[in-house]
C-alpha cells in the first residue's frame, strides 16, 4: 500500500489559523500512531512562532485511508485568540485535502542545483512498518528552505523519488497561492477554505 499524502493549509488566515494548523497536526499524528499508522510531516517555508502556513502529512499504515477520509475538507476549530485580548471572532479554519486531487497549478520546474539530499535511518512506529537501513531520503530545497522527507519505501531510489514528488507539491501549491494573490488581491484562503461547511471540529 502507497503512502497517502495530505496537504493541509491555513490560506493566507491569521496566526490563530496558523496555531489551528499546528494542533490539527498533533491530532493527526496521535490518531495515526493509535492506529500503527507512520506519520510524516514537512512543513510549509518559513514558519513562525504560531506555526506553518501549510504542510504536508503522509500516512502509511492499513488505516492511512480512513484516517485522510476523515479529515479531508474543512477542519473548524473554537478557541479564544491567545494573541488579541478581547477579539470577537472565536473559529479559526485549515483546510485537508489529498495532492493528487490538487487543481492544475501548472509544471513546477525544480533546477537539481537549488536541491541538498542527504540520507538518514528510516524508522516508524514499530512492526512492519520499522526499517533499519539508511533508505530514507531527505531533500532541502534552497531558495524557499523547504525541507521534505521520505521514508515509506525500503528503496533510496523510491525514497528520493516520493520526496522530490512531495517537494513538487509544495512549491505548486506556493505558486497557486502567489497567482490567486496577484489576479484578486483575495486570501486564497477565501477560496480554498469552505467555511460553514466543515467535516470536524475542535474545541481547544
Amino acid at each position: 500500500m502507497s503512502a497517502i499524502d495530505l496537504l493541509i493549509t491555513s490560506g493566507n488566515g491569521p496566526a490563530e489559523c496558523r496555531m489551528a494548523l499546528t494542533a490539527l497536526l498533533g491530532i493527526i499524528e496521535r490518531e495515526a500512531i493509535r492506529f500503527d499508522c507512520s506519520f510524516e510531516t514537512s512543513l510549509g517555508p518559513t514558519p513562525d512562532q504560531h506555526g506553518a502556513k501549510s504542510a504536508i502529512v503522509s500516512l502509511d499504515g492499513s488505516e492511512a485511508e480512513r484516517i485522510a477520509s476523515d479529515y479531508c475538507g474543512t477542519i473548524r476549530f473554537t478557541f479564544k485568540s491567545p494573541i488579541r485580548s478581547g477579539h470577537k471572532r472565536q473559529n479559526w479554519y485549515v483546510a485537508v485535502q489529498r495532492i493528487d486531487s490538487q487543481p492544475d497549478g501548472g509544471e513546477v520546474t525544480i533546477n537539481p542545483a537549488d536541491l541538498r539530499f542527504e540520507t538518514l535511518r528510516a524508522g516508524g512506529p514499530g512492526g512492519q512498518h520499522q526499517n533499519t537501513t539508511d533508505s530514507a531520503v531527505r531533500v532541502l530545497h534552497r531558495p524557499t528552505g523547504l525541507v521534505v522527507t521520505a521514508r515509506d519505501e525500503r528503496s533510496q531510489h523510491r525514497n528520493k523519488a516520493l520526496a522530490l514528488r512531495r517537494l513538487e507539491a509544495m512549491l505548486r501549491h506556493l505558486d497557486v497561492e502567489k497567482q490567486e494573490a496577484a489576479k484578486s488581491g483575495r486570501f486564497i484562503a477565501n477560496r480554498t477554505i469552505e467555511r460553514g461547511n466543515e467535516v470536524r471540529s475542535f474545541k481547544l
